[in-house]
């Protein structure tokens, strides 16, 4: 990868950790941060030695607070029809390899999308999360008003959206929003151990497992449980199925190998 100006790239064994590094306005996500995440997802997809991405920003105060106001100002039609964000987040919901939210603070507009588009959120005991967009005459449009929607219902998304209000980490536990809130010194450790419980299973079970969900969320359940059969029928083909059930049968850990 180039040199890096707006976010930080850290591996820790197998896990990946990609940091918006702006806090001196909240981590806000210009242009360049989308470019070099995007350019840090390209380099760590087919990198054996990367299994899981974890997101988080830097400082004491924001995950990531929004779009950068600055350039917001300066958008058009053509950047909306660009859809740099929403491909960006497509991007990262559609990504081999899981990823996890680490919401170490404000998670706003943009930060808070980012933070759906991941497989599994989980937030500091102060975050705090909305989509505030309507106060500056926009919507939430890299993914909001639709993924919000699928993780709180609908009644919910219309009020957190037409009123901008913002959650307390409490609240998004309560609402399906985030999957855990902790203490922020136990954030990291808690994101790291919930990545190393899932390198721990079969990495084909994994890559299929979100496969099969998120594509199965989009259809009818009869679309779904056949997706579902399908996968499954496949992975009982695997060297790793084999494996799986030989470890249980044993009483032993399973030694995985992809295959």
């Amino acid at each position: 990868m180039e040199t890096l100006e707006t976010v930080t790239a850290s591996l820790d064994g197998a896990v990946g950790t990609i940091t918006v590094n702006r806090p001196e306005v909240r981590n806000a996500l210009s242009k360049t941060v989308l470019s070099e995440i995007g350019a840090v997802l390209d380099a760590w997809e087919d990198d054996g030695a990367v299994s899981a991405v974890v997101f988080t920003g830097a400082g004491e105060k924001a995950f990531v607070a929004g779009a950068d106001i600055g350039q917001l100002a300066g958008y058009d039609l053509a950047y909306g029809l660009a859809a740099q964000m929403q491909k960006l987040f497509d991007r990262v919901e559609e990504y081999p390899k899981p990823t996890i939210a680490a919401i170490n603070g404000v998670a706003m507009g943009g930060g808070l999308e980012l933070a759906m588009s991941c497989d599994i959120r989980i937030a500091a005991d102060g975050a705090k999360m909305g989509l505030p967009e309507a106060t500056l005459g926009v919507l939430p449009g890299a993914g909001g008003t639709q993924r919000l929607t699928r993780l709180v219902g609908t009644g919910r998304a219309v009020e957190m959206i037409l009123t901008s209000r913002a959650l307390t980490a409490a609240e998004a536990e309560r609402y399906g929003l985030v999957t855990a809130v902790v203490p922020r010194e136990e954030l990291a450790a808690t994101a790291a151990a919930t990545a190393a419980t899932i390198l721990s299973k079969g990495p084909l079970a994994v890559r299929l497992g979100k496969l099969v969900i998120r594509q199965g969320a989009e259809t009818d359940q009869k679309t779904g449980l056949l997706l579902e059969r399908l996968a499954q029928t496949l992975l009982y083909t695997t060297e790793d199925k084999a494996e799986g059930a030989a470890a249980f049968l044993a009483k032993r850990r399973p030694e995985f190998v992809g295959r």
